[in-house]
């Protein structure tokens, strides 16, 4: 009989937590634990990415889609600093991950031996909450154990890094003694409330707004009606951040859309005029774009106690789950007299006056000539197409204006992205983390020409590799190929008043829509406006995957909101008139949006 090692103790432990799935890729240091992952017959799936990167970004994806655990492994070495930057994307969106990772055998360890890294000392940061290395057979199912509740609890990756000799050595039958610790993969979330008499001052605080803002975050992911609820009694304009955009209906006629950089012009004014302000789950960092200190008075929702106050000194901090916290406030609110109906009442009217205009403008930019294609044009055809069993996966870069702008996400239909973290390539990890979280759904991932040349296009390998395999075979890319770092080229010029540096920001050009097909995938590639619609029906309803590939203008402008917006304009312009004719074009672009932002604001 095959002796029982360490690593069938660690699946064992996986599967009582409910994982059944790891991401990873495979080397020397962690082959004991493959070795068991192949005997579990695939009660636990190892999904090989092409790179342990993005097998990270698929363990974030996976966490993101599903609400559980991410688990993500490699190897020691550069398998292990390869996770490096998935880790943190999980650190600072807030998701639970759990990475399993090799080291050399404990007899080398401190001797300079091949691939040997100080792995603790790398995670020290990134797995703040809990990162271990484990000395004996003993220990290992302890540490993961604490691993998965920590990670739960905290909401943060966690590491477990276990030498390659511990993984084949036999696994412990654990008896309570001393200098053993029996554990068990047991966690249940507590219940978290504010006391009575915080709620009291929220509402009191409420009770006398007169222009009330929501700002909603990702923490009110399962506060949706409540969130709408308590607006409607309250004649409040809610706005979003960028994580927070899935769970608020935006068609609804006071939800002002995104706020920040890449935000609305209705959610501009909202924040900007408001004299109240509740912020809902949201640790934004667009600080620039909250009302004035002072302006607003503000109360803050959030289950981590340690986020309130953290971007806006707020009046009042509630500690408490969202949707729970705002049914009370909610039924207080309805046992006190309401005051001020007549000037919420005609805030709402402003606001919704401000939604309204929002999107007759974002129209118009969407339908503004480009050469060949406006990338806004591209985002606003697919809303309204989109499936309501859909899931969404967005790159980092200028797609994410375009997403935050031009796309009414359907209500239960979730997208993610990179958020805080902000990097690119994560789209095609995470849709691969999302179909194979949910394969009878389709998936649909938006994606630079950069992310798909950082990570994305290696990635199309993993989709075509595995998509026979899907109940529903439709996952479609969308990439907006403009031959250039957009994102980057407009930051140069807002914040640095540079024109844009060819040698940095010119990216080779690459035919993705041929490439899908010599994958065995559909490929369309798409240069007249004209065609898009089209070109989404089809990709929305083929046998197999489908590479969209559009060539859309960089020089369309990643122009903020006024009146942030406003104070970039004279730096842009500087940097646009070095640029010559294709900077005479841009600037064009740029009069056209800051001309509809001041025709809004007169």
């Amino acid at each position: 009989m095959t002796q029982r090692t360490v690593s069938d103790l660690i699946v064992e432990r996986l599967k009582a937590w409910g994982v059944d799935r790891v991401f990873g890729y495979s080397g020397d240091g962690i082959n004991g634990f493959m070795g068991a992952l192949r005997r579990t017959e695939g009660e636990v799936e190892f999904v090989q990415a092409r790179h342990e990167e993005a097998a990270a970004f698929m363990a974030v994806g996976h966490g993101k889609y599903t609400g559980g655990v991410g688990v993500v492994t490699s190897t020691q070495g550069p398998g292990a600093v390869h996770l490096l930057n998935g880790l943190y994307d999980a650190k600072m969106d807030g998701v639970p991950v759990v990475a399993i990772i090799g080291q050399q055998s404990r007899t080398v360890l401190g001797s300079a031996y091949m691939q040997e890294i100080d792995l603790l000392t790398l995670f020290k940061d990134v797995a703040a909450q809990f990162a271990q290395l484990a000395s004996s057979a003993e220990q290992v199912p302890m540490l993961i154990d604490r691993a998965f509740r920590t990670a739960l609890e905290t909401r943060t990756p966690c590491v477990v890094i276990v030498p390659h000799d511990l993984q084949t050595a036999e696994a412990p039958e654990l008896e309570p003694e001393h200098g053993i610790v029996v554990t068990a993969p047991v966690w249940h979330p507590s219940r978290v409330m504010p006391r009575e008499e915080e709620l009291e001052a929220a509402v009191e605080i409420l009770s006398q707004g007169e222009r009330i803002a929501f700002f909603v975050g990702q923490g009110a992911r399962k506060a949706r009606d409540e969130v709408v609820q308590l607006a409607e009694k309250l004649n409040a304009g809610v706005t979003t951040s960028l994580l927070g955009k899935p769970y608020v209906d935006e068609t609804l006629p006071f939800a002002v859309g995104t706020m920040g950089h890449l935000g609305t012009t209705a959610s501009a004014y909202l924040l900007e005029n408001c004299d109240t302000l509740l912020i809902i789950g949201s640790n934004d960092p667009w600080t620039e774009f909250y009302p004035k200190p002072g302006q607003a008075r503000a109360v803050q929702i959030d289950i981590d106690g340690r986020k309130i106050a953290n971007r806006y000194p707020v009046e009042l901090g509630l500690a408490g789950d969202a949707a729970e916290t705002l049914q009370q406030l909610s039924v207080r609110l309805d046992a006190q007299q309401q005051e001020k109906e007549s000037q919420r009442a005609q805030w709402r009217a402003d606001v919704e006056t401000q939604v309204s205009a929002w999107r007759h403008l974002s129209e118009e930019r969407a339908n503004l000539p480009a050469e060949p294609v406006n990338p806004e044009l591209v985002v606003r055809e697919l809303s309204g197409r989109l499936p309501d069993d859909a899931q969404l996966s967005i790159d980092v870069g200028s797609c994410v204006y375009w997403y935050a702008r031009q796309l009414i996400v359907p209500p239960g239909v979730p997208a993610h992205l990179s958020g805080t973290l902000a990097s690119m390539g994560c789209a095609i990890p995470y849709g691969l983390a999302a179909k194979l979280a949910h394969p009878e759904r389709p998936l649909v991932a938006l994606a630079g020409d950069g992310g798909m040349q950082m990570l994305g296009v290696a990635e199309l390998i993993t989709v075509a590799h595995r998509w026979r395999s899907w109940a529903d075979p439709r996952f479609v890319v969308c990439v907006f190929n403009n031959r250039d770092l957009a994102e980057v080229s407009w930051e140069q010029r807002e914040t640095e008043a540079e024109p844009r540096f060819p040698a940095s920001q010119e990216l080779p050009d690459f035919p993705f829509a041929a490439y899908g097909e010599l994958l065995g995938l559909a490929g369309v590639r798409v240069e007249d406006p004209g065609k898009l619609g089209e070109a989404w029906d089809f990709a929305l309803t083929a046998d197999r995957p489908v590479i969209l590939e559009v060539r859309t203008d960089p020089n369309i402008p990643l122009l903020p909101p006024f009146p942030a917006g406003e104070e970039k304009l004279k730096g842009m312009r500087s940097a646009l008139s070095q640029e010559g004719p294709l900077g005479e074009h841009a600037r064009k672009l740029l009069d056209s949006y800051a001309e509809g932002e001041t025709k809004l604001r007169s």
